[in-house]
């Protein structure tokens, strides 16, 4: 064990192939990203002593280890929906900084639009009648009901109309449009987010997330692999996570998400502050979820979100770029989506996005960007602060 913590940094990411993929099964998505990522580093996989895993597999990560060939020291597959790779990632840091494994992938891959479209499984979000849920289910409070009610009281105390809802759904097509690896790149208008399917008041169908294939992996190293790897790190600054719910009756405030616990934490224990990030990746099942973390992160006050994003803040050129690749309205969701913020967050600090790369004045860089998932019905939030240099 080293006898001062030592840094971690991102050394290595990539995407599988993403969008409509049916040849593959979520196995081949795995070892197709870990490859890439691998590769990306520079490192050999004979140093990857640490496995990150979750959603795949009786027992995960033990089964995606083997497929991948792997036999590693550290382990985890906390399981706390879209949030489980922020705060995986909080708990690989961890690990490497305190020196129980030094190279840790995390990695996922789903065909949840290939297994639908061919029956191997049903769109149904209700999670099932056992437990506390049991008592909710015959109100029918599926997880989009969830959000839509949530949603619904924020309109309800703050004021915040569909129009603006809806501009989360705009601004982040805009930003797919660049973006080649996006699965959805027409633009869209106010009106067409509007006039959609109704799915659950007040979401339409373009208020929710896309249903995708797809996989990626993360690469984390201690410092002294740094020289080894291919590309300049990309530091992880400060993490946080914080649980709040899973009934809804005891959510305390439906206008406030754990984003506004696991933030805080992330910002104090990096050192940083909100109006210091260039770039946020937020995780957006429905745009309900982009306004209210936004708020909770910082980034405008409690009830402001709605003003916020209807100045077209989240454009690659705006005031805060968020969700710079599409997000999961647009670019991809392929079940759990929280590493792919922290794929897309590397890819923009390395100056790697290409067509929807963002800069600042003279072309600069981003150089902080956080990454902030949220998972359930804002039951579980984890957020991560990276930078260069």
């Amino acid at each position: 064990m080293p006898s001062t913590p030592r840094k971690v940094a991102v050394v290595g990411m990539a995407l599988s192939d993403c969008g409509r993929v049916d040849g593959l099964t979520p196995y081949a998505l795995h070892a197709q990203a870990a490859r890439r990522a691998l590769a990306d580093s520079g490192l050999d996989r004979s140093v990857v002593d640490g496995l990150a895993s979750a959603g795949l597999g009786t027992f995960a990560p033990a089964e995606v280890a083997e497929y991948l060939g792997l036999r590693p020291l550290w382990v985890d597959s906390t399981a706390v929906g879209g949030a489980s790779w922020e705060v995986m990632a909080a708990h690989a840091a961890d690990a490497v900084a305190a020196g129980h494994a030094n190279v840790v992938l995390l990695v996922y891959g789903s065909t949840a639009r290939a297994d639908i479209k061919a029956g191997r499984r049903t769109s149904d979000l209700s999670f099932g009648t056992r437990g506390p849920l049991q008592f909710e289910v015959p109100y029918g409070h599926t997880l989009v009901a969830k959000y839509a009610m949530a949603a619904r009281r924020h309109m309800h105390r703050y004021g915040t109309t569909l129009e603006q809802l809806a501009q989360v759904a705009v601004q982040a097509r805009a930003n797919a449009a660049a973006n080649e690896d996006a699965m959805f790149r027409d633009p869209i208008t106010v009106d067409d987010v509007l006039d959609g399917p109704v799915i659950a008041d007040p979401f339409t169908r373009l208020h929710c997330c896309i249903r995708s294939d797809g996989g990626c992996a993360v690469l984390l190293a201690a410092e002294e692999y740094v020289p080894d790897t291919a590309k300049d790190p990309v530091w992880i600054l400060g993490t946080g996570e914080h649980v709040s719910h899973t009934t809804m009756s005891e959510w305390d405030d439906f206008t406030v998400s754990p984003a506004a616990v696991s933030g805080r934490l992330a910002f104090e224990r990096a050192g940083v502050r909100p109006d210091e990030i260039d770039i946020a990746e937020i995780y957006d099942a429905f745009t309900y979820m982009t306004l209210v973390t936004l708020e909770d992160l910082g980034f405008c006050a409690k009830g402001e979100g709605g003003l916020f994003v209807e100045q077209g803040q989240l454009l690659r050129d705006g005031k805060l770029p968020v969700n710079t690749d599409g997000g999961g309205l647009s670019a991809c969701h392929p079940g759990m989506r929280g590493l792919f913020l922290l794929v897309e967050a590397v890819r923009q600090l390395r100056g790697e996005a290409g067509a929807h790369q963002v800069r600042g004045p003279g072309g600069r860089l981003p150089a902080l960007a956080v990454a902030s998932g949220t998972g359930g019905w804002f039951c579980s939030s984890g957020t991560v602060v990276l930078g260069r240099g």
